[in-house]
């Protein structure tokens, strides 16, 4: 496996590069903006296609790197189902897996420095983000947080992990890169209370100053999605209700770029064939199935995903390999359930 921890020293922030193998698949989770020429210079050094970029939570020290990794290397962007972000291509929730060649991680909501935070096992070792830091936790004072919920999170899910699963944060103010749940039990000074309450004064009386630049990273961090009003100008885009109106016609070829789980989790469109975006490239390609669907019946390609960004992407693949007709529903399922169209379950 290759797994490489990354440091931004001005906010502190690790970020961790996953892949099974060089020339595999990768996932990147907390990356920050600045970092970005870093990451895709490594990816290019170990030959590696990043897939997936996630975010455990919204940052406010830093800004994230997701929108520009997306539009650098066209990755599936990340974040829990409650995330403030504009959009998102995938998100996830409790139980979920995230998954890529030969890697899965379990998702695993754990709210309190935030109601959007996430941490991410992945067998030996969990990727905490700001819920359970090393010889600390992530304050709750802000951004919905909550210590209650927090040492739910902490004291409920975290620490009944196996003792010796490691801990990866995505903060570290004092040069510790790693530590494990055993060690954080008996350690940590936060986790040495008697009660939900002693722990919720604690959390209350650490009288923090905000962070630096919140008021400027928390507003760039809601507003990462793809701009896909470009689409809708050049005509390549279906709003939910044109695309409604055209369910059923024997000119369309509907395709859903979702995953399994999220299909199985928010159902699909009637006669929808499924192709993963991961794998857009080779199904565009000459001799690749949906270039052939296309080709052999001369049906138009109508792409839709969960929230627009991948099909909105999956486009502009399909512009580049000369299929030019291709367009997307723009706002993705989640705009076609809340237009009314009819959805397919089970």
């Amino acid at each position: 496996m290759i797994f490489r921890q990354l440091f931004d020293s001005v906010s502190g922030t690790y970020s961790y590069l996953l892949a099974s193998r060089a020339g595999g698949e990768a996932l990147i989770l907390d990356p920050v903006l600045e970092k970005a020429d870093r990451y895709c210079q490594l990816l290019r050094e170990l030959d590696l296609k990043l897939v997936k970029a996630v975010d455990t939570h919204l940052h406010a020290d830093h800004v994230t790197g997701l929108g520009e990794l997306r539009d650098r290397t066209h990755c599936i962007t990340i974040m829990g189902e409650q995330s403030k972000a504009d959009v998102v291509s995938m998100r996830v929730s409790d139980g979920d897996k995230v998954t890529i060649e030969g890697l899965c991680l379990d998702v695993m909501y754990t709210p309190g420095h935030t109601d959007d935070s996430y941490s991410y096992l992945m067998g030996d070792r969990v990727f905490t983000g700001d819920t359970l830091l090393i010889r600390g936790t992530g304050r709750t004072d802000f951004q919905n947080g909550s210590a209650r919920a927090q040492y739910d999170s902490i004291f409920n899910r975290l620490l009944k992990l196996p003792e010796e699963t490691m801990v990866f944060p995505a903060h570290d103010y004092k040069g510790d890169t790693v530590s494990t749940i055993g060690e954080e039990k008996r350690y940590n000074p936060r986790l040495q209370v008697r009660s939900i309450d002693e722990y919720v004064e604690l959390m209350g009386n650490l009288n923090l100053p905000n962070p630096k630049l919140m008021d400027v990273v928390v507003p760039a961090n809601m507003h990462v999605g793809l701009h896909q009003e470009e689409l809708a100008k050049q005509g390549l885009a279906l709003s939910a209700h044109q695309a409604i109106e055209s369910l059923g016609r024997p000119e369309v070829l509907l395709v859903d770029l979702r995953e399994s789980g999220e299909r199985a989790r928010h159902g699909t469109l009637s006669g929808a064939l499924h192709a993963p975006y991961p794998s857009i490239d080779e199904s565009l390609r000459p001799g690749g199935m949906l270039r052939e669907v296309a080709a052999a019946t001369g049906r138009r390609i109508v792409f839709f995903c969960a929230f627009g960004e991948r099909s909105a992407m999956a486009v502009a693949a399909a512009k580049d390999a000369g299929l030019t007709n291709a367009v997307h529903i723009a706002g993705g399922i989640d705009a076609w359930k809340k237009a009314g169209g009819p959805v397919l379950t089970g």
